[in-house]
């Protein structure tokens, strides 16, 4: 068997999302890539991702903060770079790497802003380097099963889609915590999380959005909800705050062995505090949302993201020229204290992650964690679909994202699950629009923003 050259791959960004990447290049990909740079200002992060190889018996990689990421490009000479910093941040590095005619492999969103999606898309023109988008929901088996039967015509011609995505109050309140809270960092819930959700949307359609208009706004979370509740003072952050174990707001980093390795004993370099209270003031995100879309062959989207609910999941449904299709996800169906049978109010390793896996007890009336697909023609009795099984975080999706990623030879793909540029253009675009009209009360042509969504 001839030997499989190993990629070189520099990661950007050392925080929890890259631990995904990082411990697959130490173990199931670790025949096919290797990582041989890190670019992030945090030592004490980077040496927690060097433990994870170490372990493996790799060698540790270079550092670099990231006023020299030109330097790691020529020096590391990796093949590719998958970027996991902060949002806003992700056109710096993608540009610069695709300039080097690096390949690149960015966590959604692809970007946050207008500017940063032409800087890229024109870049993208004219380099040798491929990028990638990782939106594993799109590999979770259910998802697929979806995309395949409106594809195969079982609705006939889509007319309308109800999207609904609900976050938890384990979930949801994590991102009124940490940096995402700031929404120039984040781009807010609209462009950090709901591009998951606008892919999905724009992948089961095949089709292009056009014109967006939002509604939304801070209802929850925050110092001024906290004040019309009635909510008492409360802490800048929950750890080492004595009444942390009573509220199931708090977050102790001390807790977990993860958490405190990665933030809490990181803290001195950067002074980045991971639990800020989420009821504290400077929280600039919406935790309430809808948003409308219109797309280009005249199907139309209804979306709608809560942030602050008692259960997380997400229900869609699509109705079509022969009939409808409803696709129902409970994720996590209940919150309850911690030490209440079945959950625990507080999860241990980073609550920023989605569930997957049912509660090991379900408490009665609680609504069990599962998937149900139904498809409806007109004049016919509803039928309850199978959906194939799915493993792991995300639906099953993230193994199979990693396969394509680092697989040197992936896989078929028909129902063409890899995101390029254009899908990571499409769904940061939609999220960008709707924020642009929050802020003026206008539905946004796409068109006008100057963000390619057709050929590069």
């Amino acid at each position: 068997m001839p030997t499989i050259a190993r990629r070189r791959y520099a990661v950007v960004g050392a925080g929890a999302r890259a631990r995904m990447y990082v411990e697959a290049l130490a173990s199931t990909h670790a025949d096919t890539g290797e990582v041989v740079a890190w670019c992030d200002p945090n030592p004490t992060r980077m040496s927690f991702h060097d433990q994870t190889l170490r372990r493996a018996g790799l060698p540790a990689p270079a550092r670099y903060p990231p006023e020299r990421f030109a330097e790691l490009l020529d020096e590391a000479r990796p093949d590719a770079v998958i970027v996991t910093s902060p949002d806003a941040t992700h056109h710096h590095y993608a540009v610069a790497a695709l300039r080097a005619g690096r390949d690149v492999v960015v966590e959604k969103p692809l970007t946050t802003t207008e500017t940063g999606a032409r800087a890229i898309a024109d870049t993208a023109s004219t380099s040798d380097g491929r990028l990638l988008v990782t939106f594993n929901y799109r590999y979770s088996p259910r998802n697929g099963e979806l995309r395949r039967l409106i594809a195969g015509g079982a609705i006939g011609e889509v007319t309308s889609v109800h999207f609904e995505w609900v976050l938890d109050t384990v979930h949801g309140a994590d991102y009124f915590r940490r940096w995402h809270r700031d929404k120039a960092n984040s781009g807010g819930l609209l462009v950090h999380k709901a591009s998951h959700h606008f892919d999905l949307v724009n992948w089961w359609l095949d089709d292009i959005p056009e014109t967006v208009f939002a509604l939304g706004s801070l209802r929850f979370y925050g110092a001024g909800n906290a004040a019309r509740r009635g909510l008492g003072p409360r802490p800048e952050r929950s750890t080492g705050w004595p009444g942390a174990a009573a509220d199931p707001f708090a977050l102790d980093l001390a807790a977990d062995d993860t958490l405190r390795r990665l933030y809490l004993e990181a803290e001195p370099d950067d002074g980045y505090l991971r639990d800020r209270d989420v009821f504290a003031p400077g929280i600039t995100i919406e935790d309430n949302l809808s948003v409308l879309v219109a797309y280009r062959s005249g199907a139309t989207l209804t979306y709608s993201l809560n942030a602050h609910s008692p259960w997380e999941g997400y229900r869609v449904a699509l109705n079509g020229t022969a009939g409808r299709l409803e696709l129902d996800v409970v994720e996590r169906g209940h919150v309850l204290p911690a030490g209440a049978a079945g959950m625990v109010g507080r999860p241990a390793v980073d609550p920023s992650v989605s569930p997957d896996h049912p509660e090991s007890a379900t408490p009665t009336n609680s609504r069990p964690a599962g998937a149900h697909l139904r498809l409806q023609h007109h004049w016919s009795l509803a039928q309850d679909l199978p959906i194939p099984d799915g493993d792991g975080p995300h639906g099953g999706g993230d193994s199979l994202l990693l396969n394509d990623i680092f697989h040197p030879t992936p896989a078929p793909d028909p129902l063409r699950h890899r995101a390029g540029l254009l899908d990571g253009l499409r769904s940061s675009g939609i999220g960008i629009a709707a924020n642009h009209s929050l802020d003026t009360g206008q539905p946004v042509r796409l068109a006008e923003s100057g963000i390619p969504l057709t050929a590069i």
